[in-house]
């Protein structure tokens, strides 16, 4: 009696579970970018969310829990209730080259997060601040082998992607610099804009405005090809270095969202990244279109997979 009462409820709970989620969403979803604000992440993460909203009938309200690199923020949706009530939007730093980086690790993304969907993949800017003088990438380089570890780059924290940047450039390089951790990219490119630090590698959707505004001098981009935005600024392949780092960001919710409301997460992204005012402002800040291949869930997982395998050779934790 005592099973057949169980197997009843477990059914019933079963059939309830599948109905929220037919109905999802009923309520506001709570969008966690784990970087401070005004950062590239956060910067994507306010144009998308509302017209994902629109599509879903219900509001996407991003909320900013920086530090650690994005890991605070990336585990603490890692551990909220899987009903696509709260989910994230990170990057490929604490969604998967985090992995590469720490021993202690509290999550592994490829069994901690549920894939929704690639957002864009980006290219990178380095820029450097007007008081330093400096005005293209060569000046740059031999300020980094007179003066070495004199000269600094904010970052937003280890394991951050505007971290990894100068750190595979000074690897290509066989250089040295200073890296400084803030809190997010939005810090270290405030100061970089204020002259208290040397120069900023980081996502075109912040780097770009700041050069066109005069607050920092772009002196190279990564990619095949200059930025439309950018013309006069030479790739780091014109500049005889080997630097390709193009950074993705992407939605995941916790492990165990129901298939159904993984599913509706992704039409909504698919929605907004077709939506004509998304892509305009995507254009107005060099966000390229996704590549084919690159969209869906099962693009984003082999992208986590991938970048984990990656980034461990290179820093040789494989």
């Amino acid at each position: 009696m005592t099973r057949t009462i169980a197997l009843a409820l477990g059914t019933t709970l079963l059939t309830g579970l599948a109905a929220q989620a037919q109905d999802y969403p009923t309520q506001p979803i709570r969008m966690v970018v784990p970087f401070s604000a005004g950062g590239t992440t956060d910067v994507l993460a306010r144009i998308v969310a509302p017209a994902m909203a629109e599509h879903l009938g219900q509001n996407v309200l991003v909320e900013n829990v920086g530090g650690a690199g994005g890991r605070i923020g990336t585990e603490q949706v890692s551990r909220a209730e899987a009903d696509g009530y709260t989910i994230l939007f990170g990057n490929m730093g604490p969604m998967a080259v985090a992995m590469a980086l720490f021993d202690d690790m509290t999550y592994d993304p490829r069994e901690a997060l549920a894939p929704v969907g690639i957002v864009a993949d980006v290219p990178m800017v380095l820029s450097v601040s007007n008081a330093s003088g400096v005005t293209d990438l060569e000046a740059f380089l031999e300020r980094l082998r007179t003066e070495g570890e004199d000269v600094n780059f904010g970052t937003a924290g280890f394991g951050a992607t505007s971290n990894l940047a100068p750190t595979l450039l000074l690897h290509q390089t066989g250089l040295e610099g200073t890296l400084i951790p803030y809190q997010g990219a939005g810090p270290a490119i405030v100061d970089l804009m204020a002259g208290m630090v040397d120069a900023v590698i980081d996502q075109t959707p912040t780097l770009v405005p700041a050069h066109l505004n005069n607050q920092s001098v772009a002196v190279a981009v990564s990619g095949d090809a200059r930025l439309a935005a950018l013309p006069d600024v030479p790739t780091f392949a014109e500049g005889g270095v080997d630097f390709d780092m193009t950074v993705w960001n992407a939605i995941a919710a916790p492990v165990g969202t129901p298939d159904e409301v993984i599913a509706r997460l992704a039409e909504a992204l698919e929605a907004a990244l077709t939506d004509e005012r998304v892509r305009a402002r995507f254009d107005e800040l060099s966000v390229p279109p996704l590549a084919e291949g690159k969209h869906g869930h099962e693009a984003l997982a082999t992208q986590i997979a991938f970048e984990i395998d990656r980034w461990g050779a290179i820093l040789g934790t494989e």
